[in-house]
């Protein structure tokens, strides 16, 4: 019997994993004490474990439908190509999917009503190091009938899977240029070229603020486009649409990308022409301050503004005398 895939999402931000009315969803309930400052440790399974361990994730599945649903939930194998974190088709796997086990396999989830499950990957002991990907699938068939056709909804949960021993692998990029250009319709567009430095792989996202433009007007910021997945060692385009109102320029833009808890700053200055894309523009990485010496600054700040109010109070007079 032919099938049609249709609905096919792998969580690529925090709203694919929300639940449209009419559909199914799918969503983590735990994060690792570890990961818990970490963004994308709350949307997908993220861990470093060594050979040998066994990981556990609790998912939600819910049902937005006015029928009661027959859901199949288990792992599938996924790749990062040209930018793009993508299921492999049907049930196919790999090493990951096939350490990986769902719990229960196939709950009945009643309308409006979600079900719970457990989601458990047990590592060889003589797993190969290095990072592997996954898709955790809640999927449902429906037949449409007289047509013989199958249809196939599936949404799911992304797996980053670290394996080796010691410390996890750094995650770290550079922003190399910046590319001015204009899309089909005439709105301004940079593309950041960014460059995966680190032992993981990255999921960006980040704004671009632009400055110093005619008559020293400033704009943004504007979102870059989410789903932008950089296997490791790879470099890809991140891409940031600005609105068509936007002058041509000169402008200073700068742009601040993330991935998780790791984030770099760059800018240069650019001109949008008029159509097609300009010539790219080497950025100059942005120096930031860390968390710490954030930290210790404040608290320095603090202790100042102490000592000047100790300061003002001794000097305030009672009865009629200044205190020493």
């Amino acid at each position: 019997m032919p099938e049609v895939a249709f609905g096919t999402t792998a969580a690529p931000n925090a709203t694919a994993t929300a639940t449209a009315p009419g559909s199914i969803g799918i969503r983590l309930l735990d994060v690792p004490v570890s990961e818990a400052n970490d963004p994308r440790a709350r949307l997908y399974i993220v861990d470093h474990v060594a050979a040998g361990a066994v990981v556990q994730r609790s998912i939600e599945v819910s049902n937005t439908t006015s029928s009661d649903l027959a859901v199949s939930l288990y792992a599938a194998g996924a790749t990062i190509e040209s930018g793009s974190f993508t299921g492999d088709a049907g049930h196919a796997a790999n090493d990951l999917s096939s350490w990986t086990t769902v719990s229960p396999a196939a709950p009945q989830i009643p309308a409006g009503g979600t079900a719970t499950a457990t989601v458990t990957i047990a590592v060889p002991t003589d797993a190969t190091a290095g990072e592997q990907y996954a898709i955790v699938w809640a999927e449902v068939r429906t037949s449409a009938g007289a047509s013989g056709v199958t249809e196939v909804n599936r949404v799911g949960v992304r797996i980053y899977l670290s394996v080796g021993s010691g410390a996890a692998p750094a995650a770290s990029f550079t922003i190399g240029s910046l590319t001015a250009g204009r899309s089909p319709q005439g709105n301004p567009v940079v593309v950041a070229a960014v460059h995966n430095t680190g032992g993981i792989a990255l999921d960006m996202s980040g704004t671009l603020q632009l400055s110093d433009g005619p008559g020293g007007l400033s704009a943004g910021p504007f979102p870059a486009a989410l789903g932008v997945t950089l296997a490791i060692g790879a470099t890809e385009p991140v891409t940031v649409t600005l609105n068509e109102v936007v002058p041509s320029g000169p402008w200073l833009a700068r742009i601040a990308l993330s991935s998780g808890l790791t984030e770099r700053t760059a800018h240069a200055t650019i001109t949008f022409p008029t159509s097609g894309t300009s010539s790219a523009v080497t950025t100059v990485a942005t120096h930031r301050r860390s968390d710490a010496t954030i930290v210790v600054t404040v608290v320095v700040i603090a202790w100042m503004i102490a000592a000047s109010s100790i300061a003002v109070l001794r000097r305030r007079p009672r009865d009629g005398h200044w205190l020493a």
